[in-house]
């Protein structure tokens, strides 16, 4: 893709979610865009789900997250690079960082604040995290840990972990609209090297002995016990946070009081002191008793049951993703990491992955469709690299069968995973990569090395074994001719409209209602059942909504609103009769909010009809859904799927 085209996209983005004038905020992940809009409802979604080069488009967490792919990072530099958005643009905001308009709860608040965090260096903790495993392999296979080889790579391996505090201050200090510098200050002063020498000496007096919180007190500040942990603050997260979150707060009252002459440099001066000092005393030891609770409640549950444990996990992972909700957890995993060592969070996430992949490779062997072919192969390799949102929204969303099987896949392999209590020493690599982060500190391979490998393989294989034993939706493809699809979940290039609709082989029609599947054949009208008017499907409506099923134009509509036809970009003519023979309604119960020759997006409202009405007055509501141009097309392939709603996956004309 060019950079013209990258550049096109991303005006075409910014235009749809408001203009810049309603962007608040903007960060990117793998996948996608994390816009935080000022008004959601100025942003165009149904026009941006239908875009090419845009897989979907979700609302969480408070956040407006346009979802790309892989190329996400090129279009987040091309808006800007275009516009005055940048990470955490927040224009709109008070000075202390705070939208004094932000109407969200306070899990989306606090889910935003952590994905802000962790976001940006994402990946560089996913790189270090791959050379700390290299290193770990390096020893199994009898690499002198003293050698000049090991030694420098596990010094750039694992700098970046004992100085995670400093990243997560730089990040944080920008989400709280505060002093980097100044956030750095205050943290660099918890990893001072000399810092633990409060440590030392003789213990004057325990508190909290016989209890998870015993400290023994070897300093105090003005007769102020100082109670430090163990191992000290290096790699911590939670205290850092806080801390952060606290300056930000004093260096706003800070800059109330002070003087504007001297407000540059006693700015900083009080709030370094009056934080690192709170922070020190109270902050530290607060979120370090926090922090053992939660390893202690992770651990407990895991006791439990480690079995459902493992199974949970690898389970609910997927399903947070698509929702951007799994930040929440992250910061657990160095919770625990901090507390003991280890954490038993990771392994069973990761291997979540890997029930997407083993369904993935069955359509690759079962299906002779190109349409799920070239999703289906680009995104096995991004599975293997642990990155699922492509194939998420581009395959298992749309055939929600396939999705079943990966998340059955996930809960077999989790659930060994739990019950063999397979543990992370360390974080950073995703996919197969994450391998690494299950070989212990002294580099031996043991069973805990090998069971992570069996579980990952069990994920696999379980959503392979139940993909290969059931039918996949029927997808023709004829590759002679170079078919090729123009939905948004599998042309993910920039082709121009008119090209794409000259060169459409397949046409994907969505569903314009929400209710449960029908086979024509099975409708209780002869002129529908035997296909006179075309070939297609039924559906049961349970909401009195139909939507465009496509872009296009309204080419049929009925004065009674009982039927409404349009044609599609594509050139595929739709026939949506809602209920049979109920003309003779003579347009009661129904509401049309389209007119003839109106072009309308996919998921327009077409009618609205008083479901509950229409059968009062015994007609049957079951809506057929016709290609009225089949001759038009080689074949008309239908889902498999029972339940549909608006958007989902219908059925594809193949010419």
């Amino acid at each position: 893709m060019s950079k013209d085209n990258y550049d096109e996209l991303a005006r075409d983005i910014v235009d749809h979610v408001g203009g810049e004038e309603n962007v608040a905020g903007l960060r990117h992940c793998v996948t996608r865009l994390r816009f935080n809009l000022k008004d959601e409802n100025k942003a165009d979604t149904d026009y941006l789900k239908n875009r090419e080069g845009i897989v979907t488009v979700m609302k969480s967490a408070g956040q407006y997250q346009v979802v790309i792919g892989e190329q996400v990072a090129e279009v987040y530099e091309a808006i800007v690079n275009q516009t005055s958005i940048g990470g955490d643009t927040a224009a709109s905001e008070s000075s202390d960082g705070e939208d004094e308009n932000d109407d969200r709860n306070v899990l989306d608040r606090f889910i935003d604040f952590i994905s802000g965090v962790f976001q940006p260096f994402l990946m560089a903790l996913a790189a270090t995290g791959m050379i700390k495993g290299l290193v770990a392999l390096l020893g199994t296979v009898g690499v002198d840990p003293e050698s000049g080889l090991y030694q420098v790579l596990n010094f750039a391996g694992d700098g970046f972990f004992q100085f995670l505090p400093v990243m997560v201050a730089i990040t944080a200090a920008r989400k709280l609209k505060m002093n980097e510098f100044t956030a750095l200050a205050i943290t660099v002063a918890f990893l001072h090297p000399e810092i633990n020498n409060l440590m030392t000496g003789d213990v004057m007096y325990t508190l909290f002995s016989g209890t998870a919180f015993e400290s023994p007190i070897y300093s105090t500040f003005i007769g102020i016990p100082i109670i430090m942990p163990p191992n000290g603050y290096y790699s911590a997260i939670i205290p850092i946070l806080v801390s952060v979150w606290l300056g930000s707060v004093v260096e706003k009252w800070v800059k109330n009081i002070i003087p504007g002459v001297v407000r540059s440099f006693l700015t900083p001066f009080f709030t370094v002191m009056i934080v690192f000092v709170i922070s020190l005393i109270v902050i530290g030891p607060i979120t370090t008793w926090a922090s053992t609770l939660v390893g202690e409640f992770f651990l407990a549950v895991q006791g439990f049951s480690p079995l459902l444990f493992g199974a949970l996990l690898a389970v609910a992972w997927q399903l947070l993703v698509i929702f951007g909700l799994h930040w929440g957890i992250v910061p657990i995993m160095f919770i625990l990491l901090a507390e003991q060592g280890y954490e038993t969070i990771g392994p069973a996430m990761v291997s979540s992955t890997f029930g997407v992949l083993g369904v993935v490779i069955a359509l690759l062997i079962k299906s002779n469709s190109k349409k799920i072919r070239d999703v289906a192969l680009p995104g096995a390799i991004s599975l293997v690299f642990g990155v699922s949102e492509p194939t998420i929204y581009g395959l298992m969303l749309p055939m929600k069968r396939s999705f079943l099987y990966a998340l059955i896949g996930n809960a077999v392999g989790g659930a060994y995973i739990g019950t063999m209590s397979v543990v992370g020493y360390r974080t950073g690599g995703l996919g197969v990569f994450s391998i690494f982060n299950s070989i212990n500190p002294s580099g031996d391979l043991d069973m805990n090395f090998w069971n992570i490998i069996i579980g990952f393989a069990l994920c696999t294989v379980v959503g392979f074994a139940l993909q290969m034993a059931f039918p996949v939706p029927t997808q023709e493809d004829d590759e002679s001719k170079g078919s090729t699809t123009n939905t948004k979940n599998t042309d993910k290039g920039l082709a121009s409209k008119e090209e794409l609709q000259e060169s459409a082989k397949e046409v994907i029609v969505a569903s314009p209602i929400q209710g449960q599947l029908v086979r024509m054949t099975e409708v209780n009208d002869e002129v529908f059942s035997s296909e006179a008017l075309g070939k297609g499907v039924a559906v049961k409506p349970e909401v009195g909504e139909v939507r465009a099923p496509s872009n296009g134009v309204i080419s049929t509509l009925f004065p009674t609103g009982h039927a409404v036809g349009m044609t599609t970009d594509e050139g595929v003519e739709v026939l949506i009769h809602i209920g049979l023979d109920t003309v003779e309604l003579e347009g009661k119960y129904y509401e049309v909010f389209v007119e003839q020759e109106q072009r309308v997006n996919a998921g327009d409202l077409l009618v609205k009809f008083d479901k509950g009405g229409v059968e009062s007055e015994n007609y049957d509501t079951i809506t057929p859904i016709v290609i009225t141009n089949s001759g038009d097309f080689q074949t008309i392939d239908i889902t498999e799927d029972t339940q549909i709603e608006p958007g989902d996956y219908l059925l594809t004309a193949i010419r």
